[in-house]
């Protein structure tokens, strides 16, 4: 049978990079998006984190309401405001940075993430901290905002994004480096300066992938003749 996964973005360009990760498995997706409440954590200071939380729990109790298998959260802010202990559904929720915590909190080299949006730093840094305290992991990071980028995606803007946040990787990255970036929205980006200098660069969309395959025990498609 056929799983089906419900998944929660902050901006439409989103649904591309799940969409296309997915294709060859047996997984229908149902994709939801709010780019409003990411305008509003990001730019409105007089918009509280009460009402935020409250809006992520309704968002996500009406998805867990579309006969769905499982919930996938792809925005690292959504995610860092979701009191998931205040919700009515025991759905299994999927958020895109804990696969990808789990591999930078394994390197004990000296390493870099990067981020565009600055709204989003102090949640997944928090949760990053904590996930790397429960596994008893010590961490060195230095933490980059590319100033004066996010807004590019957030008026649909992505080649301009893209080619933003590429000149940047392409300034700061060696061979020597370890570098990652936190965004699915930087993946592209990151995969384009990853080819083109050979040098690798994480990122959370590789990490969750294998990860949602495995916990929802979906097959890949076979072909034909």
């Amino acid at each position: 049978m056929k799983r089906k996964l419900g998944c929660l973005h902050a901006h439409y360009s989103n649904i591309d990079y799940i969409e296309k990760a997915l294709s060859s498995y047996d997984i229908e997706l149902i994709h939801f998006v709010d780019p409003a409440l990411m305008h509003r954590v990001t730019f409105d200071k007089t918009f509280k984190a009460a009402e935020a939380q409250n809006k992520v729990k309704q968002q996500i109790e009406w998805i867990a309401q579309c006969n769905v298998d499982a919930i996938l959260i792809t925005c690292t802010n959504y995610i860092a405001v979701l009191q998931e202990e205040e919700l009515s559904t025991s759905i299994p929720i999927y958020k895109i940075d804990e696969p990808y915590f789990e591999i930078i909190s394994n390197i004990k080299q000296p390493q870099t993430i990067l981020f565009t949006n600055p709204a989003t730093v102090n949640g997944t840094m928090e949760r990053l901290n904590q996930y790397a305290s429960k596994h008893k992991k010590t961490l060195n990071i230095d933490v980059i905002v590319i100033d004066n980028t996010f807004e590019l995606i957030m008026k649909g803007l992505k080649q301009e994004y893209d080619r933003e946040i590429s000149k940047y990787l392409s300034k700061i990255i060696k061979r020597d480096k370890i570098i990652s970036v936190a965004q699915l929205s930087m993946v592209d980006a990151a995969k384009e300066v990853e080819y083109m200098t050979s040098n690798p660069i994480i990122n959370p969309l590789d990490t969750l992938i294998s990860s949602v395959v495995s916990q929802l025990k979906i097959d890949k498609i076979t072909g034909g003749i």
